[in-house]
């Protein structure tokens, strides 16, 4: 359905513009983006925060270190390769187990150790990366995923984006990888959007390829029933990105670890707008709330103020209710 800029205005959705000059531009300095739009510095600075990320196996940044890739993965069963200056989910590679000779993606396809080296060569050529700039390939463990979201997800681990804004986390979402964008958790190529709850961790609301979706196309699951356990302490995660990186508006992006709960897996200081429509509202309420608040408080404080003014009742228990 068409709608108006003034309609939009009136839900207080913010567009590309307002999000560059008045967020991007106002709250973060350009000099630390390389803090978050390269990898494996995040990786390392969230080490010392003490922010728990999935576990480095190590790092391949010259060609000659290809060759050594069989070594470095040996007693591995399961890892990620990813360039350190990747974006929208590029490059990245997921193995889930090892058989034999053939490294075994979630899609159940066989590779070889000539593809996994002919796959790093290609980040490190700049492939994947950000202005196609040479890169670094960053292995990590593989991220093993709270089995409670198994039905809600196909072939992929589903991550949860957190919009932190002056250390307040303002909006929430988590994304569901679909036979449709090839098990990764990528919106635009066809990952479902579940508006998340700040107030409690319990599902809003889903939207897949911007139109509502009430269950999962895949495994047919319905969204309704979707809380994020823990999430109190992925809050204060994402929350404690400000003090890392020293950037205003942020998108952490976290995932549920079966064994060490939540994880910090990458930030974003440029991030998207599509959780607006995850959550059925816009962010500028939210920021214009904050924008008002004094500097200075602690996270817990800062956890707790979004909590207590942006809860948000489920659309999806609305609908169950009423076609009950």
């Amino acid at each position: 359905m068409w709608t108006t800029p003034g309609k939009l205005r009136a839900k207080g959705i913010i567009g590309m513009n307002r999000r560059n000059i008045r967020y991007i531009g106002r709250y973060n300095d350009r000099r630390l983006y390389p803090l978050v739009d390269d990898k494996l510095q995040t990786k390392l600075l969230a080490q010392r925060y003490n922010i728990t990320t999935p576990a480095l196996i190590g790092t391949v940044s010259t060609q000659f270190g290809v060759k050594h890739i069989r070594d470095m993965l040996d007693g591995h069963t399961g890892f990620v390769i990813k360039p350190a200056k990747g974006s929208g989910g590029k490059g990245i590679l997921v193995v889930e187990r090892v058989e034999g000779q053939h490294y075994i993606k979630p899609s159940g396809a066989h590779l070889t150790l000539k593809d996994v080296e002919r796959h790093v060569s290609n980040i490190l050529s700049g492939l994947y990366s950000l202005g196609g700039s040479p890169d670094v390939a960053i292995i990590e463990d593989l991220i093993n995923f709270d089995a409670t979201f198994s039905e809600y997800t196909y072939e992929g681990v589903p991550d949860i984006r957190v919009i932190v804004f002056k250390g307040y986390p303002v909006m929430a979402m988590m994304r569901l990888s679909t036979a449709a964008s090839d098990g990764k958790a990528n919106l635009h190529q066809g990952a479902v959007g579940v508006g998340i709850d700040i107030a409690s961790g319990q599902a809003i609301r889903g939207v897949q390829f911007d139109r509502s979706r009430h269950d999962h196309p895949d495994t047919g699951h319905e969204l309704a029933s979707l809380r994020i356990s823990d999430w109190g302490t992925l809050l204060r995660l994402a929350a404690g990105c400000y003090e890392m990186t020293a950037l205003g508006y942020l998108g952490t992006d976290m995932v549920l670890d079966r064994d060490h709960g939540p994880m910090l897996l990458e930030l974003n200081a440029r991030p998207g707008l599509a959780i607006q429509m995850a959550n059925g509202e816009g962010l500028r309420n939210r920021l214009d709330l904050i924008e008002r608040q004094p500097d200075g408080l602690e996270v817990e404080q800062r956890v707790a103020f979004a909590q207590h003014h942006f809860a948000r009742r489920s659309e999806l228990d609305t609908l169950q209710e009423a076609t009950a």
